[in-house]
This record gives structure tokens, sequence and C-alpha cells, in this order.
């Protein structure tokens, strides 16, 4: 038998691709600004080229500075899940580097998030290929042990279940729980179009800014 903290946990039901991928063209500020501005994080920074990271969370919790598990989420994940590992937020060592990103991709994998260290970082930056980290070392992994699969997680504040989706973009990442995906999606949408008749009322010199007065003479500055 396999105690917590040490064990491959059952994945659960995978969300269908069309949720995940109504997130797809939609920006991760606009989505966080419906979510009311209190999840995801803010200390995990994107080490790649650039290009959208969206996916299925495959979550693994690992000792700090040890990968062995996060070798095992690689074999066992599935075209399109996103790897999320919290290494408890140590920097001392890194968890991937290009072998295990190289494989990953390999393997359909769509990303990584790692709550810890990263190495190979100018292939990494040259790359498209997603990788979020909160560090880099050159320091090598240990593969020792413990470690879980398909566990909650909390990295940087931000809850994570097996099976959220995961969408990060140049200003960070959230999860979003599947079950709400379809209803968050739609509301995104409807920012994205009122942003989009804000910035042509800028441009066109017609923007109403009489709010900026109104609030500050409700809040009795006026």
């Amino acid at each position: 038998m396999s105690l917590p903290g040490f064990c491959i946990n059952p994945a659960p039901k995978r969300a269908e691709r069309e949720l995940v991928e109504l997130f797809r063209s939609l920006a991760v500020a606009n989505t966080s600004d419906c979510m009311n501005r209190t999840f995801g994080t803010s200390n995990l920074q994107p080490r790649h080229a650039g290009g959208k990271l969206l996916g299925i969370a495959l979550t693994v919790r690992t000792r700090s500075d040890d990968n062995l598990m996060v070798h095992k989420a690689i074999d066992i994940a599935q075209p399109g899940d996103v790897i999320v590992v919290d290494a408890g937020g140590s920097t001392g060592n890194a968890i991937i580097g290009e072998i295990m990103t190289s494989w990953a991709k390999k393997r359909g994998v769509a990303g990584f998030v790692i709550d810890g260290a990263i190495r190979d970082a100018r292939y990494i930056r040259k790359s498209d290929y997603p990788v979020y980290s909160r560090g880099v070392s050159h320091r090598g992994p240990y593969k020792d042990g413990p470690g879980e699969i398909n566990c909650i997680l909390s990295i940087d504040g931000m809850v994570v279940r097996p099976g959220d989706i995961i969408v990060g973009d140049e200003d960070g990442l959230l999860a979003i729980d599947p079950a709400i995906a379809r209803e968050l999606a739609a509301e995104v949408r409807q920012v994205e179009a009122k942003e989009k008749k804000t910035l042509a009322s800028i441009a066109d010199g017609t923007v109403d800014r009489s709010w900026v007065d109104k609030l500050l003479k409700e809040k009795g500055v006026l």
C-alpha cells in the first residue's frame, strides 16, 4: 500500500478538450479580472521565448530539489497535459532542464509549471515550449523521492487540482475549474469586447473619462 506523500493517486476524469480550447485566445489578465482578481500566481515567471500555455493539470508534489516523481509524471502524461510541480518553492536545485523538456515535448506534454527552479535556461529561453518557474539554478536535482502525483497543490498562493485547466501567458498563470470554464470564458469574451470599444474610443478621441472625477467626488476628494 502506498501512503500519502510517496504515491501515484488515481487520475480524475479529464476535461473535454472543447472546454480547454475556450481559453486559447483569451488573455490571462482579462480572465483574472473575471475571477475577481484573487486567483493565480505572481512569482512564477515564463522562461520560454513566448507562446500560450494551455492544457490540463497533471500535478506533482515533490521534495525540494528532487525530481524523481516529475520523471514519472512525464512518462504517464497524456498529450495536452501541463505538468504542475510543487517543489516547495526552493530554488537551490533545478527540477527540470533541456533533457526533460525535450522528452516531455516529444510525448505531447503542453508545458511545465515549476514552483522551484529550472536550468538550461538559455535553451529554454530560445524555445517556444512553455516553461514557468520561480527561479533558475545550475545545480541538478536529486532522484530519491518522496513525491506524489495527482494531488491537490498550492503553488505561489494558487490552488491547483489535478484536472484543472491551466492557462498561462506573459502576465502569469491561472488554474481554472472545468466546472466553471464555459461560463467564465463567456464573461471574459464580454470583457475583451468592452476593452476593444474603449481602445477604439481612445483612438478616435471620444473616450469618456468622467468616471474618474465622479469616483473622486464619491470619496470626498473633489
